[in-house]
């Protein structure tokens, strides 16, 4: 099935209206898309209609008469729900639509998803995990990596575009949730060693934020070192990503490992620690909290 593009000022229906959501509902509104949303709470949505946004109660009625309905939900379950559930997208979901699902769920039940829209409905599902962020999705430059029919991916460039300055097209369904699970654990991998590297410095009487500029000169630049080792330092745990959502992104790397036979200590690692972060009660903080607590498992005190 050829699939037109879908340019403003096509109809787009956006669900899930969380800090990364929102701030992407507002780009496509901005980018001149006549946009419909929905979400559990409508107080999200109050600066959304009032810049011109329709409200619908329920996933089904969002998806009535849209080119595309863009999802950014939690999990792999909230996506079924919204998806499949009573007056979930696919009751009303139009034939040829595309379905954009920018939440980062598990690879393997989005591959279901897919065929399961494309029988039911005749329907695409593209998996678009994003990275970037609270900024990115505010500033429309997200990283997206993009798993689905790559008729269906080009005609939802002109939406993707108007949230992702990146746009990778990688594969059919899933390969956009593999991608996004070794994004994850690259930063959680990462995050890791910056907090015992940080640590070391500290219990060695370095200064930590010199040690970070001359870490900084060297082949060890990243962004966790430039970024999530400044917060770690100046004890800012402030949400930007919480923990709790980076323990979850671990649990799907995990079982992406698992599933293509992936010898992933670094991963297991990661995720271990990430897990005792939640656990610790932290699971509300910014990742980058993990410095905290090698910090207190090292016998440091607490920076902040």
């Amino acid at each position: 099935m050829t699939v037109q593009p879908i340019a403003p000022p096509a109809p787009v229906a956006f669900i899930g209206l969380g800090v990364m959501g929102a701030a992407m509902a507002a780009n496509l509104l901005r980018a001149g898309f006549r946009l419909t949303i929905s979400s559990r709470s409508r107080g999200k949505a109050s600066s959304l209609e009032d810049a011109g946004a329709a409200w619908a109660d329920t996933p089904a009625v969002a998806a009535r008469d849209a080119a595309c309905v863009a999802l950014c939900l939690p999990d792999t379950s909230d996506v079924e729900a919204v998806l499949f559930g009573p007056a979930g997208v696919a009751e009303t979901v139009q034939r040829g639509a595309v379905v954009v699902d920018f939440s980062t769920i598990a690879a393997a039940p989005t591959a279901a998803f897919a065929v399961r829209l494309a029988r039911d409905r005749g329907a695409f599902l593209l998996d678009s995990p994003v990275s970037g962020g609270p900024a990115g999705a505010r500033d429309g430059t997200l990283t997206c990596m993009v798993g689905g029919d790559a008729g269906a991916f080009a005609a939802a460039e002109p939406v993707l575009r108007a949230v992702g300055g990146k746009l990778t097209h990688l594969g059919p369904a899933g390969a956009g949730q593999v991608c996004k699970s070794a994004n994850q654990l690259l930063v959680a991998a990462t995050l890791q060693a910056v907090a015992e590297a940080l640590a070391l410095g500290r219990k060695a009487g370095l200064e930590p934020e010199a040690m970070r500029q001359a870490l900084l000169g060297g082949s060890a630049r990243s962004f966790v070192l430039e970024n999530h080792a400044k917060r770690i330092i100046e004890g800012t745990t402030t949400p930007g990503f919480r923990a709790e959502l980076m323990r979850k992104d671990m649990r799907l790397a995990l079982a992406a490992a698992r599933d293509h036979g992936v010898f992933a200590p670094a991963t297991a690692t990661a995720a271990q620690m990430l897990e005792a972060l939640v656990n610790s009660g932290r699971g509300g903080m910014d990742s980058s909290a993990l410095g905290e607590l090698v910090a207190e498992l090292s016998g440091l005190a607490a920076t902040r």
